[in-house]
């Protein structure tokens, strides 16, 4: 699978390098959060690539949930259980340490190229979720991270399908809202699967934001443009 560029198999293992998770957050999600950076100080894998995973290893479920509870750092080895279709999965190190706990249930699609579709369609969705989604949330709220030290952190996603899907599909953000209790902040982004002009399921994803300030444009302006000339002038 595509999947085989950013991720090594052996001895049942699965091991991630800070390259290979670099060059996916960048190249298949859009995704410039310099905590992905290869050799930033705390270098974690991003969660995208680990849900790319678990879809490559066990197919696209009628409806799945993850729930991250872990930053993998640099060749972190994790075990993906065998297991039959439907019923949970943990994901977790050689000893025992969890990273992802993963709810599914109902049809498994495991056509290659549907996989292949779902994994870096909803990827480069949720790569979209700074500046285009997160910043206008902040914005109005009069509220943003620490631009020094920001810790926004991947909690969970969920997804439903009520259709078939194909190769064709693609996710549509239906709303984005943010919640704010003092210096902790919940970022909601519900979307839509369409396939075509039908709409054939929905989900949600879930950010968590720590370390929340008053609004100062002098300080989140320049950060959101030397984000944007990273993205712009990449070159995979």
């Amino acid at each position: 699978m595509f999947l085989d560029a950013y991720h090594a198999l052996q001895d049942g293992v699965v091991r991630i390098s800070a390259n290979q998770a670099s060059r996916f957050a960048k190249e298949v999600a859009g995704d410039f959060n310099p905590i992905h950076d290869a050799d930033a100080r705390r270098f974690c894998v991003p969660g995208d690539l680990l849900f790319a995973l678990v879809l490559g290893y066990y197919g696209v479920s009628e409806r799945m949930a993850f729930r991250f509870r872990g930053m993998v750092g640099d060749d972190v080895p994790l075990v993906f259980p065998e297991a039959m279709d439907g019923g949970p999965l943990t994901i977790a190190d050689l000893d025992g340490k969890v990273y992802l706990e993963v709810e599914r249930s109902g049809a498994v699609v495991r056509n290659a190229d549907v996989v292949e579709a779902f994994v870096r369609r909803y990827s480069a969705f949720s790569g979209r979720n700074f500046p285009e989604f997160l910043e206008p949330l902040m914005r109005q709220r009069e509220m943003m991270f620490n631009p020094d030290r920001p810790l926004v952190l991947y909690d969970s996603m969920a997804f439903e399908l009520k259709g078939a899907v194909t190769a064709g599909l693609d996710m549509v953000l239906e709303t984005a809202s943010l919640d704010v209790n003092g210096k902790r902040g919940e970022e909601w982004l519900r979307f839509q699967v369409v396939d075509g002009d039908q709409v054939v399921g929905e989900g949600s994803k879930k950010v968590v934001i720590s370390g929340l300030q008053p609004w100062d444009e002098s300080r989140m302006g320049p950060f959101v443009d030397d984000y944007t000339a990273r993205r712009d002038h990449f070159h995979p």
